[in-house]
């Protein structure tokens, strides 16, 4: 994992086209802006685990869904 100290208004490129910007420091928390082309997905962490885990589970042969005769769950 490359590190990189950066100040506020600082940016970091990565590629031919995604510019990470330091907005502001906290004490617990930094806020950054992501300039990237529409085309590259950018999620934060924990909601792309989630994501992954969803897919993962619908994925599983396990997963059983409901034939058309079934009556509704719930």
């Amino acid at each position: 994992m490359l590190r990189i100290r950066r100040r506020v208004g600082e940016r970091i490129v990565i590629g031919d086209g995604i510019i990470v910007e330091i907005i502001g420091v906290e004490p617990n928390a930094v806020r950054i802006g992501i300039d990237a082309p529409r085309d590259v997905p950018v999620y934060r962490e924990e909601l792309w685990k989630a994501v992954q885990a969803e897919n993962l589970a619908a994925a599983s042969p396990d997963v059983r869904l409901p034939a058309p005769d079934d009556p509704p769950a719930g």
